[in-house]
């Protein structure tokens, strides 16, 4: 009920600028939610000559132009990843959880702004989707498949054995998201590659993405612990943390990563905000979206 009702001040019909956000890349080039036809009718002096309908002109020998009005509502998809690597956190949660938390605002937002809510949650084995409705229980039913992934996660669980990738996931989305649509992926986007950058390429030309890069502050930066143990649940690798060396191409490596990344939602003009374990979701998500009326 929390998540629910810090949800209800965050109104994802009005992103703030990429400045005032916490995010980075250029301001997010709105696709709106778009407009549905209602009827044709005679054309009438004063009309936009864009929206004459040539069809049924020709067929009555009479102008007719088409008249539209904006939806009422539209489709959010949130793509969500609970793999493996996500099992990782050293501030009061792990990233799987801290996406989850950030996943379920989103929901809970979109069912107050009365959207459609459609999920996908992406697991080692594949994903789990559900297509967009307006309801409580749609919601419900998405909460209920992240919680079940999230309980799937454990040390015993091994990034080796992901058959999934986040490549793949975006592609499916490229078939079931409809032009305005909102899509939120919520990952730390540790798999991102080059089919990445072009299924979010061709995933911006018709509608509004934001992406939540979900990380631990020890990702970016190791600690000088000396020698210290560190394992993928299968293997084992002992480091000296001591070493200038080592640090500084750990960190050099981090900063490519989100570099790249960065660079890649800021040239499809999609947003990109980061979103550390041990921070609070609702405000990271409130200093992106502007307040509901009233809220």
């Amino acid at each position: 009920m929390l998540l629910r009702t810090g949800a209800a001040a965050i109104d994802l019909a009005t992103p703030r600028s990429a400045s005032r956000a916490t995010g980075t890349g250029a301001p997010s080039r709105q696709r709106g939610r778009g407009l549905e036809f209602e009827e044709v009718r005679a054309y009438a002096a004063g009309d936009d000559v864009r929206t004459i309908d040539w069809r049924v002109s020709a067929r009555t020998g009479r102008p007719h132009t088409r008249l539209f009005r904006a939806e009422r509502e539209r489709p959010v998809h949130v793509l969500l990843d609970q793999r493996t690597p996500m099992f990782f956190g050293t501030r009061s949660c792990m990233k799987s959880v801290q996406a989850a938390h950030a996943a379920a605002l989103v929901a809970w937002a979109a069912l107050a702004g009365g959207d459609r809510l459609g999920g996908q949650i992406l697991v080692d084995t594949g994903h789990h989707e559900s297509r967009p409705r307006r309801s409580r229980r749609a919601v419900l039913e998405f909460l209920r498949l992240a919680s079940e992934a999230n309980a799937r996660l454990g040390p015993a669980a091994s990034p080796r054995l992901s058959s999934a990738t986040l490549g793949s996931a975006l592609e499916g989305l490229r078939r079931v998201a409809r032009p305005g649509a909102l899509l939120v992926v919520v990952s730390d986007f540790h798999d991102w590659d080059e089919n990445c950058s072009v299924q979010l390429r061709l995933l911006a030309r018709h509608m509004e993405l934001h992406g939540l890069r979900v990380h631990d502050p020890m990702e970016e930066s190791l600690p000088q612990a000396g020698m210290a143990l560190f394992s993928d649940g299968v293997l084992q690798l002992l480091a000296d943390t001591g070493s200038n060396a080592l640090r500084d191409g750990f960190e050099r490596r981090s900063r490519e990563h989100r570099e790249g990344l960065e660079l890649a939602f800021r040239s499809s003009g999609a947003r990109l905000t980061p979103l550390v374990t041990g921070s609070s979701a609702a405000e990271v998500l409130g200093r992106c979206y502007t307040r509901r009326p009233g809220a």
